[in-house]
């Protein structure tokens, strides 16, 4: 697949060598992996010095612990592929739906791809009812000022034209990447498409990171994003 997989990285020593070479068996040698170490702590630089740096993937680690969206941003920079996905470190997302994701762009239709955990006939892991019901919410707000219909704007899998992740600016450092996105592509007038995915979600002792702080701060962002410049 002719496609740049960003994988940002903080503390996934359990699953980040895994994730890589799934990645790596799904795109194959036209494609390019790059990862991203927020500054782990847990031992997960050493395995991405060890192991994949080099070998399975580009790897960029980062100097002091910055978050998802710096991470992110630091991905997109030096993606050289024609369609860029995102992909956690862990298997809450499964790369065999790379197919699904990018087919739109593919053949033409679609600038910006959301993976859906909400749509379609994929497996879904059964989890918290208060995250369901703020997912919820913070589409429906987003989708409020951005005049689209997703069901799912939060989603980790979003899938772009170089050209176009490329030309964004990103502000945002941690997890308010997501409604920051989300917003500059409703107001870019780029084709989006969404389809359904599988998502295998984790709980917290499973080593899940987002919580109702994030919730809070990405309410913000939907108001910043969408009311800046009106």
């Amino acid at each position: 697949m002719n496609l740049s997989v960003i994988i940002p990285c903080y503390n996934e020593a359990n699953s980040i060598e895994e994730v890589v070479k799934s990645v790596n068996d799904i795109i194959g040698d036209e494609g390019e992996i790059i990862v991203v170490d927020d500054d782990s702590t847990d031992g997960t630089r050493e395995i991405l010095k060890k192991n994949i740096e080099g070998v399975l993937a580009r790897v960029i680690f980062q100097d002091r612990n910055q978050g998802k969206g710096a991470a992110l941003r630091s991905g997109f920079a030096v993606a050289t592929k024609d369609i860029v996905i995102i992909q956690d470190a862990d298997f809450e997302y499964d790369p065999h739906d790379y197919p699904i994701m990018i087919e739109p762009i593919v053949n033409g239709r679609a600038d910006v791809v959301y993976g859906s955990r909400f749509k379609g006939n994929r497996p879904h892991r059964v989890l918290y009812f208060w995250h369901r019901m703020g997912n919820g919410l913070l589409t429906f707000m987003s989708n409020m000022f951005t005049n689209l219909n997703l069901s799912d704007m939060e989603t980790g899998y979003k899938a772009f034209r170089r050209e176009i992740i490329q030309s964004i600016k990103i502000e945002e450092d941690r997890f308010g990447f997501e409604p920051e996105i989300t917003a500059k592509i409703a107001r870019g007038k780029y084709r989006i498409y969404e389809v359904g995915i599988a998502y295998f979600g984790r709980t917290y002792a499973e080593g899940k990171k987002i919580g109702w702080k994030d919730g809070m701060w990405a309410i913000w962002c939907i108001l910043k994003y969408n009311l800046q410049g009106r």
